[in-house]
């Protein structure tokens, strides 16, 4: 059975943080920190406009000797963030995320903003299809065993 990313949203929720280009870094580190995230979404309106991440934080920010107080998240953001659909299966985005090396994709339908997804979201649901399929192996196998 492929798992679609509306899957992945339907049981792992489909909230997501945005902040503004003109918001500072730091409020962004507050934002990510207060809800244990590794990525907020940038936004204008219902306009996606691009992502910050740990990752640009550390390379942008802490290595360019930088204040957080005193940048804008639209400064250093990723612009235009590869996105997927809720239609898009596990697989597919894994590989996008494995031959981009990202690890957060916005999720939109119809030009809006819907949840976003992880790397984790995307191994979490692989093991389970995973263990799924050894159930049945295991129960295939256990039932004839027991029919000799």
């Amino acid at each position: 059975m492929t798992t679609s990313v509306k899957q992945v949203l339907e049981q792992k929720g489909s909230a997501f943080h945005a902040v503004r280009p003109t918001d500072s870094v730091f409020d962004a580190l507050s934002l990510m920190a207060q809800f244990d995230i590794g990525s907020v979404i940038v936004t204008d309106g219902d306009r996606l406009l691009g992502i910050f991440t740990e990752r640009d934080y550390a390379r942008k920010v802490v290595l360019k000797g930088l204040l957080s107080r005193d940048v804008r998240v639209g400064d250093l953001m990723t612009p235009n963030p590869c996105t997927v659909t809720p239609a898009h299966t596990v697989d597919e985005v894994m590989h996008i995320m494995t031959d981009n090396r990202f690890r957060h994709v916005p999720v939109v339908e119809h030009g809006r903003i819907v949840g976003i997804v992880t790397i984790g979201d995307m191994v979490k649901s692989i093991v389970s299809q995973q263990q799924a399929t050894i159930k049945q192996l295991e129960s295939y196998i256990a039932g004839d065993l027991a029919a000799e």
